[in-house]
C-alpha cells in the first residue's frame, strides 16, 4: 500500500511541515488577539448581531458550540455557529471570526459563485476521497493502468475543491474586515492589525490545504505513470 512507501514520504512531508507551520502560526495568532479587548468591548456574538443587522441578513441566526475554533456557517438552515470562546468574548481576535464566518452568510445571500461551486463540490469530494485510492491501487493491483488513472482523476476531485475554497474563504475575509472597520466594531489601528493578523493566518492554512492535495494527487501520478513505463 502507498502508506508504506518511502515515494509517499518524500512527497508528503513536506505538506506536513508546512501544515504544522500554517497550524502553529493561526493558534499563535488566535492567543494573541484573544488577549486583547475589541474598543467597542462587542463579543462575537454581539459583534455578529450588529453586523447582521447592518448587512440586512435578518434570517441569520447566531447559537453556540462546542470545540475551539469550530466557528462556521451552515447554509441549510441560515445558522452562524460560534464556539464559546468566540462566541462569549470581546476580544478582537473573537470579533475577526465571527466576522468572517458572517462574510459567508453575505456570500449565501447573494448566491456568491464560487461558494455555489465548492457547495456543488462537495458530493464528489466525499465520494472521490474514498473511492479514488482505490481505483488506483485495483488497477496497479490488477495491472488495469486506465482504471488506476480513472482513480486518479476521481481523486483530483479533492484539489479542485481546495482550489474552489480558496476564493470563497479570501472573499469572506475581505468582506469581515470592510464590515468591521465601517461598523464600528474594530475602531483602532491596532485593532486592524490583529484582524488582518488572525484572517491572514486563519487563509495561510487553506493556501496549505490546496498544497497538500496537490501534492497528494502528485504522488499518485508519479505511482501511476512509473507503473505503466515499468
Amino acid at each position: 500500500m502507498f502508506f508504506f512507501d518511502p515515494t509517499y514520504l518524500l512527497f508528503m512531508i513536506p505538506a506536513m511541515i508546512l501544515m504544522a507551520i500554517t497550524s502553529a502560526y493561526v493558534k499563535s495568532s488566535y492567543n494573541k488577539w484573544s488577549r486583547v479587548r475589541a474598543s467597542s468591548g462587542l463579543t462575537g456574538a454581539q459583534a455578529a448581531q450588529r453586523l447582521i443587522s447592518t448587512g440586512n441578513l435578518y434570517g441569520v441566526q447566531v447559537t453556540g458550540t462546542q470545540g475551539q475554533l469550530s466557528d462556521h456557517y451552515d447554509p441549510r438552515n441560515k445558522t452562524l455557529y460560534l464556539s464559546q470562546n468566540v462566541y462569549s468574548s470581546p476580544s478582537v481576535a473573537a470579533v475577526a471570526v465571527a466576522a468572517h464566518e458572517l462574510g459567508h452568510a453575505m456570500q449565501d445571500a447573494e448566491d456568491y459563485f464560487p461558494m455555489r461551486v465548492r457547495s456543488l463540490l462537495v458530493p464528489a469530494v466525499n465520494i472521490g476521497s474514498n473511492l479514488g485510492w482505490i481505483l488506483i491501487l485495483l488497477g496497479l493491483f490488477l495491472r488495469l493502468t486506465q482504471l488506476s488513472w480513472l482513480g486518479v482523476m476521481v481523486f483530483s476531485v479533492g484539489a479542485i475543491f481546495a482550489l474552489a475554497t480558496l476564493p470563497v474563504e479570501f472573499n469572506a475575509s475581505a468582506r469581515a474586515k470592510e464590515l468591521l472597520s465601517s461598523t464600528g466594531v474594530i475602531q483602532t489601528e491596532e485593532e486592524r492589525r490583529g484582524v488582518n493578523q488572525v484572517l491572514n493566518a486563519a487563509a495561510l492554512t487553506y493556501v496549505a490545504g490546496l498544497i497538500t492535495a496537490v501534492l497528494q494527487l502528485l504522488y499518485f501520478v508519479f505511482l501511476v505513470g512509473g507503473r505503466r513505463r515499468n
